[in-house]
C-alpha cells in the first residue's frame, strides 16, 4: 500500500476507495469550475435585471398579488415556473447537437437568465410561505446543505481563488487602460 491510508467506511476497508477518490477529484474540480463560472457569469447579468424588476413600478401590482398567495398556491406558481424554465439546458444541448450553435447559445443564455431572474424574484417574494410547507422546507434545507458542502470542497475553494485573481487582474487591466487612454 502507498503512503496513503484507506479509511474504513462503515467498519469496512475498501481498497478501491483510494482509486475512486483519485479519479473523482479532477472531475469534482472540473464540475465545481463549470458550476461557479456559469453561476458567476449569469448572476453578473441577472442581478441588475432582478434589481430593476424589483423597483419597476408596473410590476408592483403583480408583486402584491404574489405576496397575497397562501403557501400551496405559492408553491404551485413556483413549481410551474421552474418546470417551464428547467428544460432550457436540454433544449440548448439538442440545438447544439443538431448543429444550430447560435440558436443553442441564445437559448441557453436567455433561458438561464430568465430562470435565474424570475425564479430568484419569485422565491424572494414567497420564501416565508414556502417554508411553511414541511416537504419544501426539508428539501430546501437539503439543497442548502449540499450547496454549503460544495462551497467547502477543496475544488470550490481553488476555483474561487482563481476567479478572484482573474477579477482582480481584469480590474487592474481596466484601470491601466483608462490611465493609458487619458494620457494619449
Amino acid at each position: 500500500m502507498a503512503s496513503e491510508t484507506i479509511r474504513p467506511l462503515g467498519g469496512l476497508n475498501l481498497p478501491g476507495e483510494l482509486a475512486v477518490k483519485r479519479i473523482l477529484k479532477p472531475v469534482t474540480y472540473a464540475l465545481a469550475a463549470l458550476y461557479f463560472l456559469a453561476d458567476a457569469a449569469f448572476m453578473a447579468i441577472a442581478k441588475p435585471i432582478s434589481d430593476w424588476l424589483a423597483r419597476h413600478v408596473v410590476l408592483r401590482r403583480l408583486r402584491a398579488w404574489i405576496r397575497s398567495l397562501r403557501p400551496y398556491p405559492s408553491l404551485a406558481l413556483f413549481s410551474i415556473l421552474v418546470i417551464m424554465l428547467e428544460p432550457v439546458k436540454p433544449v440548448a444541448a439538442y440545438l447544439a447537437a443538431t448543429g444550430r450553435m447560435v440558436s443553442s447559445v441564445v437559448t441557453l443564455i436567455v433561458g438561464e437568465l430568465l430562470k435565474l431572474v424570475l425564479v430568484e424574484r419569485l422565491f424572494s417574494l414567497t420564501r416565508d410561505k414556502l417554508m411553511k410547507i414541511a416537504a419544501f422546507a426539508w428539501a430546501y434545507t437539503k439543497f442548502r446543505e449540499a450547496k454549503t458542502w460544495l462551497k467547502n470542497t477543496e475544488a470550490w475553494q481553488a476555483i474561487r481563488a482563481i476567479s478572484k485573481a482573474a477579477r482582480q487582474y481584469l480590474t487592474e487591466m481596466k484601470k491601466s487602460a483608462a490611465v493609458a487612454s487619458r494620457q494619449s
